[in-house]
């Protein structure tokens, strides 16, 4: 070995005992950086619970794992964050209804009226259905889902007081981009007008729309009682939203990495699903106190209307799915 061969021989060696290729520590090449986009405010469930999973993250991994959190549609609303899993700029995203547009199937579980309870909810998503649902998600269109976060009953604001189903007729309410939810609202009378939520205030203040629906927490993170006299509780929906991650990144750690993902996705699940028992109704009682007037509408008489179209917008999804759903709530 001539003597440029050898200096070069020890050099590596020396950078071997203290860590270093490249320039680089190897701790620094090990280091995990990932992101999470959400459409919410930072008062919201969501971000607490996005920053639960942080926490989780970097202390299970001690700070092997970083994660940095984007709220407020900073990294683009809903489809937005969901293409940018399936490209890989995006790690993870808090992701509701709008994945039905990525797999079919989801959409049932975005059917007004499908459920009576959170009870009912859960003992489907949470059950055999549920882990078939995500793992064609994850085939089809590479999104997996970590877990699903409860969100409470979905209800409708508005500037009127909806108290029976005549009180829908024409109303122009803003649903999300899902079309089991179009199909529904529309056999309730109402005149759906699908919507990004980062535009939801302004439509609202300037008269664009004339109605929204959400679960309590959503509607008090997005101020909407600032813009609606009314809060119906229809609970026409039992709501989630699923803590996503790119299949693309997750092919990319290794097993004890997706193994400090899944605990604390788990714990952080627990922790969003505490707050949103605790605190809805107080949510909702602070709401009130600032003029947020409630009403009862007639569940059953809207459950009727919206359950008119069901089946009919089951045989454009999966209408064996639709049925074994159905035989899993008793019906």
């Amino acid at each position: 070995m001539n003597r440029i061969a050898k200096t070069l021989a020890s050099f590596l060696v020396g950078c071997a005992a203290f860590g270093l290729v490249g320039g680089i520590s190897t701790a620094q090449a090990a280091k995990v950086e990932l992101k999470l986009g959400h459409i919410q405010s930072e008062s919201d469930f969501w971000h607490l619970g996005s920053l639960k999973f942080k926490e989780e993250l970097e202390k299970r991994s001690n700070g092997e794992i970083t994660l940095k959190i984007y709220p407020n549609s900073t990294l683009g609303g809903d489809r937005d964050l969901v293409e940018g899993m399936q490209m890989g700029t995006v790690d993870f995203g808090l992701i509701a209804g709008v994945l039905g547009n990525f797999e079919k199937s989801i959409g049932l579980l975005e059917l007004p009226y499908l459920f009576d309870s959170q009870e009912e909810f859960n003992k489907v998503i949470h059950g055999a259905i549920g882990e078939e649902i995500a793992g064609r998600l994850v085939k089809k269109s590479g999104i997996r889902i970590l877990n699903w976060w409860d969100r409470g009953p979905r209800e409708t604001t508005s500037n009127k007081p909806i108290n029976k189903l005549e009180d829908l007729k024409g109303l122009k309410i803003r649903l999300p981009e899902i079309p089991a939810m179009v199909a529904s609202w529309r056999a309730m009378g109402a005149n759906p007008t699908p919507m990004a939520w980062s535009e939801v205030y302004t439509g609202l203040q300037q008269n664009v729309i004339e109605a929204q629906e959400n679960p309590i927490p959503f509607i008090y993170g997005g101020r909407i009682n600032e813009v609606q006299k009314y809060i119906a509780m229809t609970d026409h929906k039992y709501e989630y939203v699923t803590i996503a991650m790119s299949e693309m990144r997750w092919k990319k750690l290794n097993d004890a990495q997706r193994q400090i993902i899944v605990e604390a996705a788990n714990a952080a699940t627990a922790y969003e699903n505490q707050l949103v028992l605790d605190k809805t109704n107080e949510l909702l009682a602070e709401m009130q106190s600032k003029g947020l007037q409630v009403t009862h509408p007639d569940k059953k008489e809207l459950a009727v209307a919206a359950r008119s179209v069901h089946e009919e917008f089951a045989k454009t999804v999966d209408l064996d799915l639709f049925k074994r759903i159905m035989q899993t709530l008793g019906r």
